[in-house]
């Protein structure tokens, strides 16, 4: 089973998504930190990306407020299930998408958060300039993950490797290929944020 493919994500997730939200209680504190930094607006349209049970939507909704906009979208039916179940669709539209063809108009979204999921993207070059697509001019996109890359990678039983999508250089290096410009990289031992614009 592949954790980059559709189908793999689906069958790895789906019969996981009841207990997810359980599992990942303990990174509430760094969601919201990486939700703050961001610096959202009241009334800002904002996209979560491989949103699973959609536990960055609270902080999400309370930083762009009634007036904003927030849409979660997960390849997963079971994990939109399972974030419906949980009361985040009165916070959120909740969608399901595969993260690399968006059900968005071209330039309607002010804010992206990816949380936990550019390594499990198919193609993640494509997947960029999709998100592209749908940003605005300056739009931001935050690349998050609650835990820093060696524990990421000892997750996955591997090293972390300049290879690794979300390394520094390279996760630059396609940022900059696919229309945004590098605002800042947390390569922190206990969270990773990425912070870019769109061009």
């Amino acid at each position: 089973m592949s954790l980059t493919d559709l189908a793999g994500i689906r069958a790895f997730f789906g019969p996981r998504a009841a207990t997810w939200d359980d599992k990942i209680a303990k990174d509430a504190a760094q969601i919201e930190r990486a939700v703050q930094e961001a610096r959202l607006r009241v009334g800002m349209t904002v996209l979560e990306l491989g949103c699973g049970t959609a536990p960055a939507t609270p902080y999400l909704r309370a930083a762009v407020g009634p007036a904003g906009r927030v849409v979660a979208l997960d390849a997963t039916p079971e994990m939109i299930e399972a974030a419906r179940a949980l009361g985040r669709g009165e916070l959120a539209e909740l969608v399901v998408a595969d993260v690399h063809s968006l059900p968005m108009e071209s330039g309607s979204v002010d804010a992206l958060h990816a949380g936990g999921i550019v390594p499990h993207l198919a193609d993640p070059e494509r997947a960029l300039l999709e998100w592209a697509r749908v940003a605005r001019p300056d739009a931001q996109l935050a690349v998050f993950h609650a835990i820093g890359r060696e524990a990421l990678a000892a997750i996955h039983r591997r090293t972390p490797s300049d290879d690794d999508v979300i390394a520094p250089a390279r996760l630059l290096a396609l940022l900059e290929r696919t229309g945004w410009s590098v605002v800042s990289i947390d390569d922190a031992p206990e969270r990773y944020l990425a912070l870019a614009r769109r061009k």
